[in-house]
């Protein structure tokens, strides 16, 4: 029997949209289980009140944090106090850190020393070298799912939008992540393994195929038409070669 991944969730609501948090719990499930499900915040406050719902909802517990100064960010610091402890006292295989903001950087690499992964969850407005520090970071936009009126009915709708063949292959950062990753983990006759490839990216960066509005990395290899794709062990196994090279 297979052991799940345990993962601790923690959730700075100062600097995280509660319309998201249905997507984040959602993309963690491919991980691993959220055992532990904590937001911090000020509940005092009416700005946290879209988050009470979800609270309830997705069995989250809520932490209360006072602001004893002002200018001070009591949250953060709370946060960071819990996350050690839990490094320490709890048997975890990965932190789920739910934050926009950057001061965080320093925990997730103080985590990361320890062997565990850590997931970032973020908006797009999220410094680079807290996106940069996460074992794998996903922008919240592309997890929110608002609730729309239809026919009197409400439905549920993702936000994400697939990016297309041509802004695939426009993301320069995007293009040369794949061409690189291929040619480092190919073989003799010049193809690469996709689940080579996608360790190889796993251990050197944040990217997610979710932010480019895919689940899988297949699917944006396919998307992007930048390789040649080849099947084998009775479709089971994809393998992949630049498309700049010859068959």
């Amino acid at each position: 029997m297979e052991i799940e991944n345990r993962i601790a969730v923690l959730i700075d609501c100062d600097n995280a949209n509660a319309t998201a948090i249905e997507g984040v719990l959602n993309e963690l499930a491919k991980y691993g289980i959220a055992n532990v499900r904590r937001a911090y915040g000020n509940w005092k406050n009416s700005y946290l009140k879209p988050w009470e719902e979800k609270l309830h909802q997705f069995a989250i517990k809520p932490i209360q944090q006072f602001s004893y100064t002002q200018g001070k960010n009591a949250t953060d610091a709370a946060m960071i106090i819990d996350a050690m402890d839990l490094l320490y006292t709890q048997h975890l295989d990965a932190f789920a850190l739910v934050t926009s903001d950057s001061d965080f950087t320093p925990l997730v690499m103080r985590i990361l020393t320890n062997g565990l992964k850590v997931y970032g969850f973020g908006e797009k407005k999220t410094p680079i070298p807290f996106v940069n520090a996460c074992s794998r970071f996903i922008y919240t936009e592309n997890l929110e799912i608002p609730i729309i009126e239809s026919d009197n009915e409400k439905t549920a709708t993702r936000s994400a939008i697939k990016k297309t063949r041509n802004e695939l292959r426009g993301d320069t950062w995007l293009v040369t992540l794949l061409r690189n990753a291929a040619e480092q983990t190919s073989e003799e006759d010049g193809w690469s393994h996709l689940g080579r490839v996608g360790s190889y990216i796993s251990n050197n960066t944040s990217f997610s195929p979710v932010n480019y509005g895919y689940k899988r990395l297949s699917e944006i290899i396919r998307a992007s038409e930048l390789f040649h794709i080849e099947m084998r062990s009775n479709n089971s196994e994809m393998y992949i070669k630049d498309r700049r090279e010859k068959l």
